[in-house]
């Protein structure tokens, strides 16, 4: 529990960050490395989209 005030405070972290974790870490020893590679693409697609992120050109 370090550098958190209280155990809510982890708690509520550790809950949203397991679920993007999840999302971008997929279990690549199940997967080939051109799937992990279109699933590593795609989640990252989809959070460029979700948050408006523009990349530097």
């Amino acid at each position: 529990m370090q550098h958190f005030k209280s155990p809510r405070q982890a708690q509520r972290f550790l809950s949203a960050h397991s679920m993007i974790y999840g999302y971008f870490r997929p279990r690549r020893h199940l997967m080939t490395a051109a799937q992990y590679r279109h699933a590593r693409a795609e989640a990252f697609g989809v959070w460029q989209q979700e948050t408006c992120a523009q990349t530097a050109v």
